[in-house]
């Protein structure tokens, strides 16, 4: 019998469907079984990924859609190569040195410079000296303390901001906003966002400064780093709701009103005489000086590191228990820590970067009215935290 005969039912019983073998490999039709079992695998994988992802963007949120992706990338497996592309575009993107010098500052508070020289008249109670500009001759109002409120007390303010180059030697064009907060005139609350911290807690909030409380509203501001990024503590009104790390700059509120900066070593419970806690990376200023712990890279988060020049924030405190808070472009870890130890602070720590996530703004009249931006640069609208947002932030009442 011919040998090509016999096999050709058995051919055509696995063509039809219904068994024999399978084709050796490099036959015909072995290469589209492959694909078709590869593409089944990548679904099996794809597909969930999809709907999270889809989850993701449809969820209430106040930030862009591109902000979303990458921050749905950074939280699912994608964190380092996210960060490694950042580090390369803003050292593509690195100003730099040199260049034309500035022949303005700026507007910042509500008057300029006239409504500044009247606030120094009288007797003054609490109101920090002048910041000092780094170059001569000084531009109109550098350094210069401004009201942000109206009616603002002449003697003893609330609140009040200035402006000057932080480095006119080699980026005569970088400004720096700096914001000093009297505590003894206001109360500071921290609110959870939406998304931040990332942990369970019985209430979140209005993720947003209430209405209600809007009458004494003066000021509001951004927090730290994502809890993933820092591994630092967060704690609210006597419970901790991530562990505090010690040694990590932990700004703090006592229940007994006073405000610090510290680096922590109180245990990994905040305790019932804490207001509130937020830790991130280490201090930037210690005793007035550089934090030894700035020339650490490894030290300084998941995201950008202490090095790459990028919008940076902080909050420091003075000599007098008063606070400031400094934000500037291009910056480094240390730089930042340069421009609050000039503006007087003796203990300082980073809060977020990115000029996507940093906010400080002023609001002229009761009922949050008039918002303003410290500096005009940073992307989010100066209403930003009347509205449910994405991060915790703080926010400044007038006692």
């Amino acid at each position: 019998m011919d040998s090509s005969a016999a096999s050709l039912p058995a051919t055509r019983e696995y063509a039809r469907g219904r068994g024999g073998p399978p084709p050796p490999p490099g036959a015909p039709g072995a290469g589209r079984r492959v694909r078709r079992l590869l593409a089944c695998a990548a679904l099996v994988v794809l597909v969930p990924a999809l709907v999270s992802y889809l989850a993701a963007l449809s969820a209430p949120s106040n930030s862009s859609f591109g902000i979303r992706s990458v921050e749905w990338l950074r939280g699912h497996g994608a964190a380092g190569i996210v960060s490694k592309v950042e580090s390369i575009y803003y050292s593509l993107n690195a100003p730099a040195k040199g260049g034309p010098a500035l022949r303005a500052l700026p507007h910042t508070g509500i008057a300029g410079r006239t409504a500044a020289a009247r606030l120094g008249a009288g007797a003054i109670v609490d109101r920090p000296a002048r910041v000092a500009p780094l170059a001569r001759p000084a531009l109109p109002g550098e350094g210069t303390w401004s009201p942000t409120y109206v009616g603002e007390s002449r003697t003893d303010p609330a609140l009040l901001v200035t402006t000057f180059r932080s480095d006119p030697a080699e980026y005569p064009r970088l400004i720096a906003g700096v914001a000093w907060i009297n505590t003894s005139r206001t109360s500071i609350a921290m609110f959870a966002g939406r998304q931040e911290p990332a942990v369970e807690l019985p209430r979140r909030g209005p993720m947003e400064v209430p209405p209600g409380m809007r009458r004494g509203l003066i000021a509001t501001f951004n927090s730290g780093f994502k809890l993933a990024d820092s591994h630092g503590g967060w704690a609210l009104a006597g419970h901790t709701y991530a562990a505090m790390r010690p040694g990590q700059a932990t700004f703090v509120r006592y229940t007994n009103g006073r405000y610090d900066v510290i680096a922590w070593h109180g245990g990994p419970r905040a305790g019932r005489s804490v207001a509130f806690a937020r830790q991130n990376l280490p201090l930037l200023v210690e005793r007035g000086h550089d934090s030894p712990r700035l020339s650490d890279a490894g030290e300084w988060g998941a995201t950008l590191g202490n090095a790459v020049r990028v919008w940076r924030s902080g909050i420091g405190i003075d000599a007098h228990g008063n606070l400031l808070y400094a934000a500037a472009n291009d910056q480094t870890a240390g730089s930042l820590a340069h421009v609050l130890e000039h503006a007087g602070a003796v203990r300082a720590m980073e809060l977020d970067i990115n000029s996507y996530w940093i906010s400080f703004n002023t609001y002229a009249a009761p009922g949050a009215l008039h918002p303003g931006k410290l500096l005009a640069d940073t992307e989010r609208p100066a209403t930003r935290y009347l509205e449910p947002d994405d991060r915790d932030f703080f926010a400044v009442f007038r006692r």
